[in-house]
């Protein structure tokens, strides 16, 4: 399979879809949000008071203010940091145990196989959002108890994948001839396998942070997310005794900020799974 010619026809097909280059758009606003807030360039006064309690939205105050007078624009910026933080830790947990495993059980089988397929039926067995509770109150209230909980828990259905297509692969030409030729276990693995099939780990990476972002904004609003800064799940936690007064922009500015990026994670992940995956070529 010649890789480079897949992901060259891959690139022209995804910039020729205007909604999936959109999409791209919003989730690199996004993340060059996220990094000008951790760097302290933009919304690092999040925590100061600018006017008066429970503004409405205005000229001044974008979208207004909290109870305590802080502005609501920035506390939404600061969760940007938090859930796109969230996502590329979780990302960079989950994904290297799930192609590890899933390599290793597709490509060996016998035992290997055995043991791995028993653990993540294992992991998938057990409610998700119980896994992350129990994780989260084991290590304790935090941002690091978050990373750790979602990178422990979604690497299950990648790790799946990947094993599916390995076992597909193992046997075909290119592993024989690599065999032929004197390549080990790893050369055929890692060097010939895993590169063709790195279309899944793209696609599931684009999922995997839509997951990671609703699961921190609700271990968030249960109160065992982050604590001390803003995010988008405390945020929607404030606002339940707020609506009751009528100041509605503090769930609003948190839920179109989630909106926006989840839609175009969502569309950007369908548009490449369209452009990678060799079985929708042509459909």
């Amino acid at each position: 399979m010649n890789t480079n010619s897949l992901w060259k026809d891959a690139f022209f097909r995804l910039t020729k879809d205007k909604l999936a280059v959109a999409s791209l758009v919003i989730v690199l606003a996004y993340f060059i949000i996220a990094i000008l807030s951790s760097l302290g360039l933009i919304a690092s006064g999040w925590s100061q008071e600018v006017g008066a309690s429970n503004l409405a939205p205005s000229i001044d105050h974008f979208f207004g203010t909290d109870i305590f007078g802080r502005s609501v624009i920035m506390k939404v910026i600061r969760g940007t940091q938090v859930a796109m933080s969230v996502g590329v830790a979780a990302s960079l947990i989950a994904i290297p145990i799930g192609v590890t495993l899933g390599a290793l059980a597709g490509y060996f089988g016998g035992w290997v196989d055995d043991f791995v397929t028993w653990l993540y039926t294992t992991f998938s067995s057990v409610p998700n959002i119980m896994l992350l509770i129990s994780i989260t109150l084991i290590l304790g209230k935090g941002i690091f108890s978050v990373y750790v909980a979602l990178g422990l828990t979604s690497w299950v259905h990648l790790c799946r994948l990947i094993r599916g297509e390995v076992l597909k692969h193992r046997e075909r030409e290119y592993v024989q001839a690599a065999a032929a030729i004197g390549g080990g276990h790893l050369r055929k693995l890692f060097r010939h396998i895993l590169p063709n099939v790195s279309h899944i780990i793209i696609i599931n990476t684009s999922m995997q942070f839509q997951v990671a972002i609703k699961s921190e904004v609700i271990l968030s609003y249960l109160g065992l997310g982050v604590q001390g800064e803003p995010s988008w799940g405390t945020m929607i936690d404030d606002a339940k005794l707020e609506l009751v007064r009528g100041v509605w922009w503090q769930l609003a500015g948190a839920t179109l900020a989630m909106f926006f990026i989840l839609l175009a994670l969502n569309i950007l992940g369908d548009a490449l799974r369209d452009a990678l995956d060799p079985k929708l070529k042509g459909k």
